[in-house]
């Protein structure tokens, strides 16, 4: 039996690199060799405190953005062929639940999941071979394909707030933060203020056209963005970090009609209060976002491919698959990584 190397999750904070079979393809399915998986920081939250139920089951390999090669298809596949270079989304619609039938895919109710990007080879199942999965062009890279998956999350909570133009506050200057900044600069936006606690990251956020950044360590960020706005506030708040504090810093970030997309993922269980008054008086609209469609992995892979997303500053080292512990280890101790592509 053949076999390779992947990084199996058997709980928190249990990862191993081990020797599993590679994995037979059926009807309708592909194996492809991955070329590279990039960390995300669903990996890291999965990691150190686990995820909602019914996404992810222990043991698993781990791992969810990736692009690579495919190998062997299975009967039935007609739109991929050994050799194409390719990259997936880690879901796909069940396309028949009540969900899918008002067209809201990223909420299926019986979704097909892919986990098990750290790994040599990762089988592909049918419904996403058939629904969302794409070619990657030749001049791009695996590791910039990869990172399709997280922007298609990001263009569809940006999609959520109907964004059209004027002055943006994001909080969070970590890889969706960063993406968030990019789509909201395609989307017309004059203003863009980031906040960070880290000074390493919002260097990453001007660089790649913040118009002002916060430190949150010297500065409140509510105080500083009502400031730098004349103290109206923005059109739209951005929380992409996910703790109810920072959730209820966007919200006070917003300005009497604006919106506000709460965009990071909270611990399971938490609550957040907000103030009454301004969502009734002063009109400001909360929204929530959770993952993507098949459209929106499309629409993510176009735009890197066209360079109007740029997903190479993103990548900030290379590691092999036997130093995916270290991987991690340094993306929860050190906030100057962004994202690192494993290379099995």
């Amino acid at each position: 039996m053949r076999r390779m190397k992947a990084a199996m999750l058997y709980g928190v904070g249990d990862l191993r690199v081990e020797e599993i079979p590679i994995p037979e393809v059926g009807e309708g399915e592909m194996l492809v060799k991955v070329g590279a998986a990039t960390t995300c920081g669903t990996d890291l939250k999965i990691f150190k405190r686990g995820y909602v139920s019914g996404v992810i089951s222990y043991p698993t390999v781990f791992g969810h953005e990736w692009a690579g090669t495919v190998v062997e298809v299975g009967e039935g596949v007609e739109k991929f062929k050994p050799g194409d270079r390719v990259r997936a989304g880690n879901s796909a619609p069940c396309l028949k639940c009540p969900m899918c039938r008002e067209g809201k895919y990223n909420l299926c109710e019986n979704r097909t999941w892919l986990w098990g990007a750290y790994a040599e080879y990762i089988k592909v199942p049918k419904p996403i071979v058939e629904l969302n999965a794409q070619k990657v062009p030749e001049h791009l890279s695996f590791e910039e394909a990869a990172v399709a998956e997280p922007l298609a999350c990001v263009l569809h909570g940006a999609d959520r707030t109907g964004f059209k133009g004027g002055t943006v506050a994001i909080i969070g200057s970590g890889p969706i933060g960063l993406l968030h900044l990019q789509v909201a600069l395609l989307r017309g936006a004059d203003m863009v203020v980031v906040c960070d606690l880290s000074e390493e990251r919002l260097r990453y956020a001007e660089r790649l056209g913040a118009s002002a950044v916060v430190s949150v360590r010297e500065e409140d960020p509510v105080e500083a963005v009502r400031k730098l706005t004349g103290g109206l506030g923005v059109d739209l708040a951005i929380e992409a970090v996910g703790t109810p504090a920072t959730w209820v810093q966007a919200f006070k970030m917003a300005k009497k009609g604006g919106v506000v997309l709460e965009f990071g993922g909270c611990p399971p269980g938490a609550e957040v209060c907000f103030e009454a008054a301004p969502i009734h008086y002063g009109e400001v609209s909360v929204v929530g976002s959770f993952h993507a469609s098949p459209r929106d992995f499309e629409r993510a892979l176009r735009l890197i491919a066209s360079g109007e997303v740029k997903a190479k500053p993103l990548i900030t080292d290379r590691l092999p698959l036997e130093r995916i512990h270290e991987a991690f280890k340094r993306l929860i101790e050190s906030r100057r990584e962004l994202k690192i592509a494993i290379i099995p």
